[in-house]
């Protein structure tokens, strides 16, 4: 049997793993968010402060690995949005979708694995389209009770072409 002191603390920590657990979901979201909207003159400073300063960028396997490669420290990971942001825009829409997720808030409470499965549905400023699936390995880390990216790994899972785009721009049908 707990002591009251005993039950206090262990509810304490509770209560700090649970905040923890919402602030690392809360960082992730705020990350998928300025993601879809990347675009030309897009301000950098709102997606960077999500980041630590040696933060690691990563596409992993055969496909992600090409396609987006590795990119250590906070400067290096600017430099790899940057190019979202230079004319012409890449994307027409783009929305990101997280699913599965697994939040493993460590027994510090200043650093957390997170993993989710994303889904992203994309249509290129050239008017193609794509579904991409990926599997989101990503580390963060509490620094001044701000929780940032330390890790962020993506993995293709799959990717395919559509063949319209996504947003179709006809009314929709209601009920009259």
């Amino acid at each position: 049997m707990m002591t009251d002191s005993q039950t206090f603390k262990h509810l304490i920590q509770r209560l700090t793993r649970l905040e923890a657990e919402q602030a690392v979901r809360g960082c992730m979201n705020r990350y998928m968010y300025l993601c879809d909207n990347l675009d030309v003159g897009f301000n950098l400073d709102d997606l960077m402060v999500l980041f630590t300063d040696d933060a690691i960028w990563e596409g992993r396997g055969r496909r992600y690995g090409k396609s987006f490669g590795r990119h250590e420290g906070n400067n290096a990971i600017r430099g790899m949005f940057a190019k979202y942001t230079q004319p012409p825009a890449h994307f027409e829409t783009n929305v990101h979708f997280l699913t599965s997720e697994l939040i493993d808030v460590h027994d510090d409470a200043q650093s957390a694995a997170a993993s989710w499965v994303l889904l992203q549905t994309s249509t290129f400023s050239g008017g193609k389209s794509q579904l991409s699936s990926a599997r989101l390995n990503v580390q963060f880390r509490c620094a001044k009770e701000q929780w940032q990216i330390s890790h962020f790994q993506t993995e293709s899972l799959f990717n395919r072409p559509v063949h319209t785009p996504w947003d179709n721009p006809a009314d929709l049908p209601v009920p009259k």
